[in-house]
């Protein structure tokens, strides 16, 4: 068991995934997606949504298009996704379990960061909603230079730009992909969500079911400083 590694530590930035890990979306993207294959005349192999859940919604709308068997459509699939998934987030915003709780401890001793597979609008309209925005330093999602998860370019470029070596920040992700790009990256995680059984387990150094786990919210809340200052931007004030 490693999980001693991020109990006993403090980490010097913590990088949070946001999709199922800081917000309820992950039933948005299921629904989404299941919504857009049966208007295309398909309906979800069992197994797929777990086989989807973490990609970034570009390598998704290819996946679909290939089940469909027609990987022409993966364009036209992948704008239709990313339609339905906004209409059910800005109907239904919700934050995880313990999300918004650890965040505001987090934010009193170390950096934080977003990296996220999803659109850059699509996230900072979700964490404005929950009134989380002002406390990430930095927002980083896929672009020209910067590759999706499973890859560990979020990771890294999120490290970086809260000015810490990668084996001195934390990650917190609820998916195999995302875990799998942070432990590329070299950063300890905390893995949310059930406890998967395969790779996913061996890659996250502590699993918990929720933020809200007293364990979790007590380390984080062991870390804020006597006078509960920030450690750097005015992002990262106390509420």
């Amino acid at each position: 068991m490693t999980a001693h590694r991020i109990l006993s530590w403090t980490p010097a930035a913590v990088v949070f995934d946001c999709d199922g890990t800081l917000m309820d979306t992950e039933r948005h993207w299921v629904d989404a997606r299941d919504t857009v294959l049966r208007e295309y005349g398909h309906v979800p192999a069992p197994g797929f949504s777990e086989q989807a859940r973490g990609l970034h919604y570009t390598a998704c709308g290819r996946l679909m298009a290939e089940s469909v068997g027609r990987p022409e459509l993966a364009e036209e699939l992948t704008a239709a996704l990313l339609d339905r998934f906004r209409q059910r987030v800005a109907a239904h915003p919700t934050t995880m379990p313990g999300a918004p709780e650890l965040v505001r401890s987090a934010a009193q001793f170390a950096p934080l960061a977003v990296a996220s597979n999803c659109p850059l609008e699509v996230v900072e309209s979700c964490l404005d909603v929950a009134e989380l925005r002002r406390y990430f330093d930095h927002v980083v999602v896929p672009d020209a230079t910067t590759r999706p998860k499973p890859y560990p370019d979020v990771y890294l470029t999120a490290a970086r730009l809260c000015g810490v070596e990668p084996a001195r920040a934390l990650a917190v992700e609820d998916s195999h992909c995302g875990i799998q790009a942070a432990a590329a990256a070299g950063l300890r995680v905390i893995g949310v969500g059930p406890r998967p059984a395969g790779p996913a387990d061996a890659l996250a150094d502590w699993w918990v079911r929720s933020l809200e786990e007293p364990a979790v919210q007590g380390w984080a809340g062991a870390r804020i400083p006597a006078q509960g200052s920030g450690p750097g931007s005015a992002g990262n004030g106390t509420p």
